[in-house]
């Protein structure tokens, strides 16, 4: 039977057509193209939410889609605008749908948000590039979200906004010593979440791109000195995208082959379509 999901853009229109300048895609876009990877079988709908002009979709409309997946953005959730408010009141409806859902980084915030947690700017510095050392808790070791995660990995990460604080009811599943939630449950409304801080469904080249678009922000949070510094790391993270068996492009980075291989970067993902998703269609 085909899948229907729904990808959900947590970009604003500027926000997109610049990803799009920059990346030849919108993260809406992206994720849809990895998607149609892990699911080729699967029709894919893309919407934008944070648009004025958005149709809003009530919980019976987004009930007939199997999956939703919210986008990472540059969107900050705790600034009081129309297009955050926009954004919140349609995961407010995901939950209400009872569809399961998936995000990561603005796409975890925002679950976090409508669900009555806290999100916040980090108060000491962004974490770009690599997410480092991420470690399960003991939820999280026996969540079928991280199965076939060793105790602790490496993923792909731009972020300089984190999540404060879970709403009530949901499992922490990682954390690490930048970001003390990389990876959590939720549960809402009669609607379940999995999300995650970093990325699953970029490769490194497109994490090169963001580096190199948000240079000055990389430099003003003392990750880098300079234009140069973030321009090696940025090009490290390219040589890895074009060349990920090659054992030098990883050792340059300080990440294993669970970073550099495709399959097993995507693991979140996979895992959340193999046990929330039904093969035949129904959720």
């Amino acid at each position: 039977m085909l899948l229907h999901f729904l990808v959900a853009e947590s970009e604003t229109l500027d926000q997109r057509e610049a990803r799009r300048a920059h990346a030849g895609k919108s993260s809406g876009e992206s994720y849809a193209a990895t998607l149609a990877q892990l699911r080729p079988d699967a029709d894919i709908t893309i919407v934008a939410p944070a648009d004025d002009d958005a149709e809003i979709m009530d919980a019976a409309a987004i009930g007939a889609f199997d999956a939703v997946f919210v986008t990472g953005s540059p969107l900050h959730v705790y600034d009081d605008t129309p297009e955050v408010r926009r954004q919140i009141a349609f995961m407010r409806t995901v939950f209400a749908s009872g569809t399961p859902s998936f995000g990561s980084c603005a796409g975890l915030q925002l679950a976090v948000a409508a669900a009555g947690g806290k999100v916040r700017k980090m108060p000491e510095r962004m974490e770009a590039g690599v997410a480092r050392r991420i470690t399960a808790t003991e939820a999280g070791r026996d969540h079928p979200l991280l199965a076939g995660r060793p105790p602790s990995w490496d993923a792909p990460a731009i972020h300089g906004d984190e999540v404060e604080e879970l709403p009530a009811g949901a499992v922490l599943l990682a954390g690490n010593g930048v970001t003390a939630i990389q990876a959590a449950e939720i549960r809402h409304d009669g609607g379940t979440f999995w999300g995650v801080q970093y990325h699953p469904e970029l490769a490194p080249g497109e994490i090169a791109i963001a580096l190199r678009r948000q240079a000055a922000d990389l430099i003003e949070a003392d990750l880098a000195r300079n234009d140069d510094e973030v321009e090696a790391m940025a090009a490290r993270l390219d040589a890895l995208n074009d060349a990920p068996d090659r054992r030098s492009a990883s050792w340059a980075l300080g990440v294993d082959r669970s970073f550099a291989e495709e399959t097993t970067r995507r693991l979140e993902l996979t895992n959340f379509l193999d046990h929330m998703v039904r093969s035949d269609g129904s959720n």
